[in-house]
């Protein structure tokens, strides 16, 4: 009888040390240090979820990760989403990941997008509503109209930045989110007040920011071509901007604007244009929309890049000089392309 007991004592814990290493192990075969993966909406069945993380190498023992999900009621409770996992995680730990619906966020980096296209692919690519589903939004003056923007000027609720979301959150929720902390962002800093000194919305603001973010990279330079268009608004004079005409043309890898680009039947041709175009060219940096704010007072109305081809530009109050520094650049740009030519 003893021994009996004893064999059966040996028996269970055998039984406990098997079932400690199949669930308390990793169960990973991925060689990353994460893992992230996407339960789509739908999808969320028995079947398709344990064949998603057999795919992903999230689990390599599907009977017992099956026997373990059952035991814990996993599969009624999963839900639609973005999940992650460490390169050690046993079953014990991704099951009740999934039980308990616990989902990584989803990082939305917005540096600088052009297009309301633009905009949308990076929706679809980082959350479940697809890239169609946000143009079919985007395209929609009525429903933007909650978030005081129509299709022309989307952009000027997004302030480029890192937002955290979920995988799941709803289109409407991704833009109140950017639209509050854009609203935070106007708040900081007197942005409001010096923008209303300079006899701009927000978003005018935004959209000169815009073709300023698209003229230079040279963060000296910005205040001065601000001023330059501002000053070319409050004179009556076509601002005659060729970043304008690129976006006009959806043609943003022309390196020279010609007479014919300029003819352009476009709202946003400022060459064919007065006042401003009916929305921003691009999603300006936060230094950009701060040179225009702080725009020094000046007598500029044209510039042209420096022949030294360092990136910077020359300021002329008057076209004469504007002409002459325009034939030095000319010049340099011609022998600079002959040499090219001739290698």
């Amino acid at each position: 009888m003893k021994k009996t007991i004893r064999y059966f004592i040996f028996l269970v814990l055998i039984l406990l040390a098997s079932a400690s290493y199949l669930f308390l192990s990793s169960a990973t075969s991925f060689e990353e240090k994460n893992k992230s993966f996407v339960i789509e909406e739908g999808k969320t069945n028995k079947e398709e979820v344990l064949d998603l993380l057999k795919q992903k190498g999230v689990i390599t023992n599907g009977f017992a990760f099956t026997l373990l999900a059952d035991q814990l009621n996993v599969w009624t409770k999963i839900h639609a989403g973005k999940y992650e996992v460490r390169k050690k995680d046993n079953l014990l730990t991704i099951a009740r990941m999934l039980r308990n619906n616990r989902q990584v966020q989803v990082k939305l980096i917005i540096n600088k997008f052009r297009t309301n296209e633009d905009f949308a692919k990076l929706i679809g690519k980082n959350f479940s509503t697809d890239s169609a589903g946000a143009m079919k939004f985007f395209s929609n003056n009525d429903s933007l109209k909650a978030f005081s923007i129509d299709t022309n000027t989307i952009a000027t609720i997004i302030v480029p930045n890192t937002y955290l979301f979920y995988w799941g959150t709803p289109l409407d929720k991704i833009l109140t989110r950017l639209k509050d902390a854009s609203d935070a962002f106007w708040a900081e800093d007197n942005r409001l007040d010096k923008a209303k000194k300079l006899g701009f919305s927000t978003k005018e603001i935004y959209t000169i920011a815009s073709i300023v973010e698209e003229e230079t990279n040279m963060e000296a330079d910005k205040g001065k071509i601000a001023s330059v268009y501002i000053n070319r608004y409050h004179k009556g004079m076509n601002l005659g901007a060729d970043p304008t005409v690129k976006f006009a043309l959806k043609n943003f890898s022309l390196k020279r604007i010609l007479y014919e680009h300029l003819t352009v039947a476009s709202p946003y041709n400022t060459y064919k244009n007065k006042g401003l175009p009916p929305g921003p060219i691009c999603t300006p940096s936060i230094s950009s929309i701060d040179a225009v704010l702080n725009v020094p007072s000046t007598s500029f109305l044209y510039f042209v890049a420096k022949p030294d081809f360092s990136g910077y530009s020359n300021f002329s109050s008057n076209f004469a000089e504007h002409s002459q520094y325009a034939k030095q650049y000319q010049a340099a740009l011609n022998k600079y392309l002959a040499k090219k030519q001739n290698k």
